[in-house]
């Protein structure tokens, strides 16, 4: 019978972080521990971030009790889905879900001694781009950061807009960064259809690699696409499975927490691909659980384009060694589980 533990981190951004939907200013990881009668542990990660997905921490934690009571009822020969579908049955809750799964794939490769990539597929990348993320600085702000980005050896930049000045702040974070650097925008849905519209517009001079949610909804990010030049990507919207399939972007950023884990995000992969848009993963500041799934799934479906996964320089704490970032991208843990524990 499987024994369970459940570990509660408030982890503090270093610099606040300034997007259209609020400030993120710290983040809760709740650590959710699954041992097995053969002393295997697997672990996963909770990270609601409530003004994103709308869970209140509450209520994770509440979801999580539940789990912790059902698995506790099955044995180590339980194949890891149904224990994940009778989790479901019970609260239908992805952020908390993704615990569970991470947990239940990290135990698996513990127990085989292999990483989660090579568990999902034979053909894996040994390491995944990733590309640095800059919130509401101001001008100064911004190209300072961007130059930073640029000595550190990453190839794409994320900014955030919607937030004011954002004219101003993409002409300095272009000009620090260089005519090389792949600059995408992160509006989080911000605009109208008509402000979208006009704003890459404006921008689009600047040399833009797509605008990422623009607006909420398939049907505004379907008309934005049909009247702009620039790549559109979908994010919040992807929380509706029929959006991945209904031809409203070139490209679908999807996170381990709204997916409800590494099982979720394979599923609705295929998805996404079925309809012809290009997969990335980003994180919703996820602690470092959540990060090494991303990076396992990333791997796993051979993404090309650059993953917003460099977020745990942004926390107070300490990276782990195995999620470092190294010139533009973050290498594959290896050896068995998640973070390669054997």
């Amino acid at each position: 019978m499987p024994t369970v533990a459940l570990h509660h981190e408030t982890v503090r951004l270093k610099t606040p972080l300034v997007t259209a939907f609020g400030d993120v200013r710290e983040r809760d990881l709740l650590l959710f521990e699954l041992t097995g009668a053969d002393g295997v542990t697997g672990r996963g990660e909770c990270a609601p971030l409530t003004a994103y997905d709308g869970v209140p921490l509450e209520v994770a934690v509440e979801a999580l009790a539940v789990y912790a009571s059902i698995l506790q009822g099955f044995d180590d020969d339980t194949p890891g889905m149904r224990m994940l579908d009778a989790c479901r049955d019970a609260a239908d809750i992805p952020v908390a879900l993704a615990a569970v799964d991470l947990a239940l794939w990290d135990r698996a490769g513990r127990r085989a001694g292999r990483s989660v990539a090579s568990l999902i597929t034979d053909d894996a990348l040994d390491a995944v781009p990733v590309n640095a993320t800059i919130g509401a600085h101001d001008r100064a702000g911004a190209a300072t950061a961007a130059a930073a980005a640029r000595d550190a050896g990453y190839g794409c930049i994320k900014l955030k807009v919607g937030v004011g000045d954002d004219a101003g702040r993409v002409a300095a974070v272009r000009a620090a960064a260089g005519p090389e650097m792949l600059l995408r925008l992160d509006a989080n849905g911000a605009w109208d259809v008509e402000q979208a519209v006009a704003t890459i517009d404006a921008l689009s001079p600047a040399g833009l690699e797509l605008v990422e949610e623009p607006v909420h909804g398939v049907e505004g990010l379907r008309a934005v696409r049909e009247r702009v030049a620039v790549r559109i990507a979908m994010d919040e919207t992807a929380e509706d499975i029929g959006a991945l399939i209904a031809g409203g972007a070139d490209a679908v950023c999807l996170k381990i927490s709204r997916c409800g884990g590494i099982s979720g995000l394979l599923a609705q992969a295929a998805l996404v691909q079925q309809g012809g848009a290009e997969v990335y993963l980003a994180s919703t500041f996820d602690g470092p659980l959540g990060i090494a799934a991303a990076v396992h799934v990333a791997a796993a479906l051979r993404v090309q384009a650059a993953c917003g996964l460099a977020t745990l320089e942004h926390l107070d704490l300490d990276v782990p060694p195995e999620l470092a970032v190294r010139a533009g991208s973050i290498r594959v843990p290896t050896g068995g589980g998640l973070l390669g524990e054997l």
